[in-house]
């Protein structure tokens, strides 16, 4: 059965950083990529970043690029999303995402973080 378990949301001012983890198990970790999403009150999901640890591809959405680091922990079967320069704008539920690994659509979700952008 597959498990993805986020951790390191929390309350966090503006400008400040938080590190999110993505721990995955139950299934090959390497034959996939992981992605992080996440979900606005009111707003449709919206994919942040995405990794593919096989070849190292990295994707960012523009408006964290610069800001946000994906990296991979292949002997740990981990995925980290470091946020810094967090703006409030940032505040919504991360979901981490098992996904394909080409076209790299969504195949299972963890169970979210909250992350609150506020001074």
């Amino acid at each position: 059965e597959v498990h993805l378990v986020e951790s390191g949301g929390g309350l966090v001012r503006p400008g400040g950083s938080l590190r999110l983890s993505c721990v995955a198990s139950g299934f090959t970790f390497d034959d996939y990529a992981i992605g992080w999403f996440r979900e606005a009150p009111g707003k449709e999901r919206e994919g942040v970043s995405c990794i593919r640890s096989s070849d190292g591809t990295i994707w960012y959405a523009d408006s964290v690029n610069g800001r946000f680091t994906i990296s991979s922990d292949n002997a740990k079967n981990t995925v980290h999303l470091q946020m810094n320069n967090l703006k409030p704008e940032d505040t919504a539920v991360y979901y981490c995402a098992k996904l394909h690994n080409e076209g790299w659509a969504p195949l299972d979700w963890g169970q979210g973080t909250l992350v609150t952008v506020s001074s």
